[in-house]
């Protein structure tokens, strides 16, 4: 395929995506007068290239298209829903074209030339004079009452407004022919129009945009982003190699400092909005609302979230399949609704958000929910679950089995869905990305879908641990705290019920799961010898809370993600394998399965969604962190805490006169508030206490005596003061200071810690 073909395609396929966004919006505002100019350079721009590369079947489809769109646009026509419906079946007919042209280089005419004059007939018939007339005045008269049913989506926004207004602002450089062609487009437009999209405005935006942006071959981001995990794993063997050699500590700070960088930079380039995703969904509620004869409001949040192109893609048939079951099964008929004494007219809610190192991805609606009675009964038809099993589990355990491969308790089988494939494709694929799904529903209420997809799957932050002589990679996202657990603590902390380990963790039971006995299980009559220090790292994983019981810990890494050998995927412990910067290999554990495989039970939650963990947020309040800072009780929002760190005093630096600690590959700034650091100078294997913080996306550290506990506690108002700086919190009956976070960055001159009484 030569060069002027390809832009071409690519130019063709934005146009039409372009194209199918202001469709879905024009039967809502059917004069929308810029929507209409959209629309018409789409496929004004198409025609135009067909002739000169000579694509007569597009050009035909394309001539066909503009003539009904001409009348549109000058008025003599509404945009109806049998002009739309038509309009979209044109745009499916190009893309169909289009995908022909780029894997076999020719239209296929001969097979499908049939279709296309029974389309073309069909955008004739639409322009006929009696057709005409008959839009003309039921534009005049209004709209008729009772019209067929139909998906409406409110207000997106600025962001996504603007992704129309661009038209073609995210174009390759070196694109003058397709800027000629824009422009005879733009000149054709009647002056009203102009108005909305001035001709120069419009050429004037696509040739700045085109000097500042360019296309890369998504093949090529992926090798980047590979040789950026070598030079990781090659910068993590230069800091421990170097960590002894003063001579070598600058240039392998600098190296350290340039890496993180540029990991920063690709993994940048390679993110996308939602939105790209988003934008195809009310092309589909709007054709599935007419197929189930449902009305239906489409609502779409966050789609300014970026995510790595290759999740993005991963995601788009899960999120497909979601959308299909909230429509069929969730989203009940007008009638049906309306006897429930809800609106007819059901919601559609899309939504997303970054939730720490996820993207957190949902789809609600407010439908008749989803029964539990129904599930548990077809799952013990198709002889799923025992019965014993059916009995003892909770309402939120048999929720999942709806995830089972074949699993549906449709009354019968549809077009849309029913045959028992689409929820199971959900989790594979959602699973395969190193993602979560988790659901929720009500009765009568409605269902909640929601996926948690990593931000990148390349590069990731993890604890290393250690047990039966072996490291372990243990992803941070799943990781709460870590407790330290020594030989006699041992022995009263660990309560047995029915051989199942408990640790009794503020006062609230926490399963336990010992490594070691995973990876070699002990014999009959066999025990362990448990009579040295161990940690449990506490975990949360797919709504189980446990803690993963290991020998020793080494320092947290950054590490590439590197695929498993199906022999140890079929373990069913491990997401993958990494070199550390020792150059031992590790396998990377995963929280899910382990949590599965040791049969910890899923956490019950609350009649709003709230589990134990969140009752006192639910409530109102808020979770801090109790520390000890220059003898005086100081608090942290929980929130903000990523983990808790003993350091040696050695290594924490100065920049300047604030220290600063080398971790994870970025320099953090330390707060003192008590002089530890300062005391500590002289004694350089003094370990220092730091409560690592994550403050607007950047990691502070905090220097602490001692870590008291955790509490939740209200806000109060300090009289006389309206600081930011100055908050305060009850907790356990005594004003508590809160640390300002934003002092630690350095971006705020005002006291790190309010006053403490």
């Amino acid at each position: 395929m030569d060069e002027l073909t390809r832009e071409f395609l690519i130019e063709s396929q934005e146009g039409l995506d372009r194209m199918e966004r202001c469709l879905t919006d024009l039967e809502d505002a059917p004069e929308n007068a810029e929507l209409l100019a959209e629309i018409f350079r789409a496929v004004h721009t198409i025609k135009g290239t067909t002739g000169f590369l000579g694509f007569k079947r597009l050009e035909k489809l394309a001539h066909a298209g503009e003539s009904l769109l001409g009348l549109l646009r000058d008025g003599k026509r509404t945009a109806d829903a049998a002009v739309i419906t038509t309009l979209l079946q044109l745009l499916d007919r190009l893309r169909l074209i289009l995908k022909a042209i780029e894997t076999d280089g020719d239209e296929g005419a001969q097979a499908g030339e049939a279709a296309d004059a029974e389309l073309i007939d069909r955008l004739e018939e639409l322009q006929a004079p009696a057709q005409v007339a008959v839009a003309a005045g039921t534009a005049r008269r209004g709209p008729k009452s009772g019209a067929r049913p139909k998906a409406k989506r409110r207000q997106q926004g600025p962001r996504d407004q603007g992704s129309r207004d661009q038209g073609t602002a995210d174009r390759g450089p070196g694109e003058q022919r397709s800027d000629e062609v824009q422009a005879k487009a733009a000149e054709d437009v009647p002056e009203a129009t102009r108005d909305v999209v001035p001709a120069a405005a419009s050429k004037a935006a696509a040739s700045g945009a085109a000097e500042s942006t360019l296309r890369v071959d998504i093949t090529l981001l992926n090798r980047m982003m590979n040789l950026v995990g070598e030079l990781v794993l090659t910068r993590n063997q230069v800091l421990q190699a170097t960590a002894s050699d003063a001579r070598m500590t600058m240039l392998s700070r600098r190296l350290d400092m340039v890496t993180a960088d540029l990991r920063e930079s690709v993994m940048k380039a390679r993110m996308q909005p939602v939105s790209n995703v988003f934008s195809k969904m009310p092309r589909m509620v709007r054709d599935l609302s007419q197929a189930l004869g449902r009305k239906v409001r489409l609502e779409m949040k966050g789609q300014e979230t970026e995510l790595d192109k290759s999740l993005l893609e991963a995601i788009k048939d899960p999120l497909t399949h979601a959308v299909r079951n909230a429509m069929d099964h969730g989203i009940e008929p007008p009638d049906a609704r309306a006897a429930a004494g809800k609106d007819p007219e059901g919601t559609l809610k899309l939504r997303a958000f970054q939730e720490g190192s996820h993207v957190i991805v949902e789809v609600s609606d407010d439908g008749a929910g989803i029964s539990v009675d129904r599930i548990r009964n077809k799952a013990l038809e198709r002889a799923l679950i025992t019965r014993e099993r059916a009995a003892q589990s909770s309402e939120r355990e048999l929720l999942q089995l709806i995830f089972l491969a074949g699993f549906s308790t449709a009354a019968q089988v549809t077009n849309v869905s029913g045959r028992g494939v689409g929820m199971d494709v959900v989790r594979t694929n959602v699973e395969k990305i190193g993602g979560k799904v988790e659901i929720e529903s009500r009765v009568g209420a409605g269902t909640t879908l929601r996926l948690r997809i990593p931000l990148t799957l390349a590069i990731v932050p993890a604890l290393i641990v250690r047990s039966q002589g072996q490291s372990f990679a243990l992803p941070q996202g799943a990781l709460s705290e870590l407790v330290h657990m020594g030989p006699e603590q041992a022995a009263k902390a660990i309560e047995w019920m029915e051989d199942a380990p408990l640790y009794r963790l503020r006062g609230k039971f926490l399963p336990l799961v010992f490594l070691d006995r995973l990876l070699v299980p002990p014999q009959e009559g066999c025990t362990r010898d448990r009579r040295r220090d161990s940690f449990i790292a506490v975990l949360d994983a797919d709504g189980r809370r446990y803690g993963l019981v290991v020998d020793g810990l080494a320092d947290p890494e950054e590490i590439v993600v590197k695929p498993l050998s199906p022999v140890l995927k079929d373990i069913g412990l491990y997401s993958g394998a990494t070199v550390l910067g020792n150059a031992e290999l590790a396998l990377i554990l995963d929280p899910g399965a382990i949590a599965v495989r040791a049969g910890i039970a899923l956490r019950e939650e609350g009649p709003h969604g709230a589990d134990e963990e969140n009752e006192a947020e639910a409530a109102g309040r808020m979770e801090y962190l109790l520390v000890s800072i220059a003898g005086r009780q100081a608090a942290v929002p929980l929130e903000h805490v990523l983990r808790i760190e003993q350091v040696p005093a050695a290594r924490i630096e100065y920049a300047g006169m604030r220290p600063v600690l080398n971790f994870g590959g970025q320099l953090l700034p330390v707060e003192d508030a008590g002089g530890l650091i300062g005391a500590a100078q002289n004694h350089p294997d003094t370990r220092i206490i730091v409560v690592v913080c994550r403050d607007n996306g950047r990691q502070v550290g905090i220097a602490v005596e001692h870590v008291l506990d955790v509490a939740a506690g209200g806000d109060l108002v300090q009289a006389g003061s309206s600081r930011a700086a100055n908050k305060l919190t009850l907790l356990r009956e005594r004003v508590t200071g809160v640390v300002d976070l934003q002092g630690v960055a350095g971006l705020e001159e005002e006291p790190l810690l309010a006053a403490s009484y």
